[in-house]
């Protein structure tokens, strides 16, 4: 764990901006705006990059990829700049949060693999790196997304050991776990042999 610098009310603060930055549903807004239709009809309903790129629509896809990435390495960076490290992990692990759980659609929200890399990017740019290599090699090697995203979350805190981020551990068991809760149907149906590959609708 990092030093914890700020008192506990500066720490809400950061958090309540991380949330309000996660939650923004990027996926649904684009597929909206680039007439997509309705993501919660589409596939898996979710509001991913995984789920848009079921639309058919790849620039779609990337745009959310980068976009729900982007917040969550934001959180971190602008904590960080006008804060700290307790400030910076706090505002990515809520950014998480908002992402998963945002208000603004009844808590019912993504899985957060995306702003998972984004946020680790940003405490570790050589960490997020072996994150995204897992990722490829996980879902290229199973060709199912949501195995990348396990493999991924779960390298995360044996490459911040291997890297020497000791600080950013906790942060990444959290993380992992959020990421491996939200992936529980998935996980279910990898055992039973029923997940969608990449790329094919659900």
């Amino acid at each position: 764990m990092p030093i914890i610098e700020h008192t506990a009310t500066a720490l809400a603060a950061w958090g309540l901006f991380g949330y309000l930055l996660g939650s923004i549903p990027f996926g649904l807004v684009l597929a909206r705006i680039m007439g997509l239709g309705n993501l919660r009809q589409i596939g898996s309903g979710n509001i991913g990059a995984t789920n848009v790129l079921r639309t058919g629509n790849k620039t779609a896809a990337a745009l959310t990829l980068l976009l729900d990435a982007g917040k969550g390495a934001v959180a971190v960076l602008i904590a960080r700049q006008f804060g700290s490290e307790d400030t910076a992990q706090i505002a990515g692990l809520i950014a998480m949060l908002g992402h998963c759980y945002p208000i603004w659609l009844k808590f019912a929200g993504g899985k957060g693999v995306a702003t998972f890399l984004g946020i680790v990017l940003a405490l570790s740019f050589p960490v997020g790196v072996g994150c995204c290599v897992a990722w490829l090699i996980g879902a290229l090697v199973s060709r199912i997304s949501s195995m990348g995203a396990l493999v991924s979350a779960a390298s995360s805190t044996v490459l911040l050991i291997l890297l020497g981020v000791p600080e950013a551990m906790m942060l990444s068991i959290l993380l992992t776990l959020i990421v491996f809760w939200r992936h529980r149907s998935n996980i279910a149906r990898i055992r039973a042999g029923t997940e969608p590959k990449i790329g094919q609708k659900s």
